[in-house]
């Protein structure tokens, strides 16, 4: 069982979900997220953990590929709204184009938790989906097993409530 401690300093993770069903320049849609995670690195937020790869259908249900997600955690000196920007610009150099909702996406970089902060300007944190997506809450126990949403909800909790068709599978 972890210390209060630990729960803590898993309360205060900024926490970035990682997506994506089409190849991209760098290569398979995993090849991708690892690049990305390479380029969130270089423009200054330093990756301190990550999950496993998993693998999910589209949300919503289509005839699209299916995702490859993961979620890590970072250290970063910069603000939500800033932040947000630095994903949304690594999104950019790899080729997304924000057409419709839900669209197949080469990389899909979120802001799930800056600690326990819980909005900033227009970004609400937590990110209000992530109690609802298995690609997000499973990969999460894989680096914070002991992470509670600012609700109170402890992860395993969370993960319970999850419905069971739609679940993300490890690779």
């Amino acid at each position: 069982m972890a210390s209060t401690q630990e729960e803590s300093a898993e309360d205060g993770l900024i926490l970035i979900g990682l997506g994506a069903n089409l190849p991209s320049r760098f290569g398979t849609p995993r090849q991708t997220l690892e690049a990305a995670l390479d380029a969130i690195a270089k423009k200054g937020a330093l990756v301190t953990r990550r999950s496993r790869w998993w693998k999910s259908a589209p949300v919503p249900v289509s005839d699209q590929p299916w995702f490859v997600n993961g979620v890590a955690a970072l250290e970063t000196a910069l603000r939500p709204e800033a932040l947000l920007a630095l994903l949304h610009a690594v999104e950019a150099e790899f080729g997304r184009v924000r057409s419709v909702a839900n669209a197949a996406r080469p990389l899909d970089l979120d802001l799930l938790a800056y600690g326990r902060v819980q909005s900033e300007g227009d970004l609400i944190l937590p990110h209000p989906r992530m109690t609802d997506r298995s690609f997000v809450l499973l990969p999460l126990g894989d680096i914070a097993p002991f992470w509670r949403h600012p609700s109170g909800m402890p992860l395993p909790q969370l993960i319970a409530a999850l419905p069971a068709e739609g679940r993300a599978e490890p690779i």
